[in-house]
């Protein structure tokens, strides 16, 4: 790759990919996340609540498509964490006041602050942390270091097909299994994520946490 190691420009090559767009990103993106095993690593410009089919059975209620009930993604994540799931968020904008609230209801899962996950071993991995980079405009959702989605959606309802027809974005990417796609944008999402890019950075200044100093 020429340049440093943020910006570069790949050989060109073959890749196995499926194409997404609008509820795509939903029914591909989402469930993905939603049934993590090991770890989910998002980036994303906008952080905002996300509302999510429960597909929890619960005794005495018939399913149908016309009685759905739906819950918070946080409320996921915590299902998640609880299960030894490694979550890690990286964005660029504040959360927006719905997610911080919500997450406030979820005292195993705190703003900024890694949380591990009850009875998760040290240096396991498991838990939920949020970090901001001001620089942060690459949308980016890898699940268990095996799929990989690069596109235009940010980690909102309406980017990620969530919102109903005629209230979601146009949004368009790809998901992809390939093995060295998902090892560059991981090690480009950890680069930033510890702190790589904050020395020399020009926005250090207006910067409420640089990455470095964590």
């Amino acid at each position: 790759m020429a340049g440093t190691r943020f910006d570069f420009s790949g050989d060109e090559r073959s890749v196995a990919l499926r194409f997404v767009g609008g509820q795509g990103h939903y029914d591909t993106v989402v469930r993905a996340v939603m049934h993590a095993s090991r770890s989910v690593w998002i980036s994303t410009a906008n952080l905002k609540e996300l509302m999510v089919e429960d597909g929890r059975a619960v005794p005495g209620r018939a399913r149908s498509a016309s009685r759905r009930s739906y819950r918070s993604v946080i409320a996921v994540f915590a299902e998640l964490v609880a299960r030894r799931v490694e979550i890690r968020i990286l964005h660029a904008s504040p959360p927006s006041r719905r997610f911080r609230a919500e997450l406030e209801k979820h005292p195993g899962l705190t703003d900024g602050v890694g949380a591990r996950a009850p009875g998760a071993r040290a240096g396991s991995g498991a838990g939920f942390e949020l970090r901001s980079c001001p620089r942060v405009h690459f949308k980016a959702v890898v699940v268990d270091g095996a799929l990989l989605y690069l596109g235009s959606a940010n980690w909102t309802g309406a980017g990620l097909g969530a919102k109903g027809v005629g209230r979601r974005n146009f949004e368009l990417g790809f998901v992809t299994g390939d093995d060295l796609l998902l090892d560059q944008v991981q090690a480009l999402f950890d680069q930033i994520w510890r702190g790589a890019a904050c020395k020399g950075c020009r926005l250090r200044e207006i910067c409420p946490r640089p990455l470095d100093g964590l």
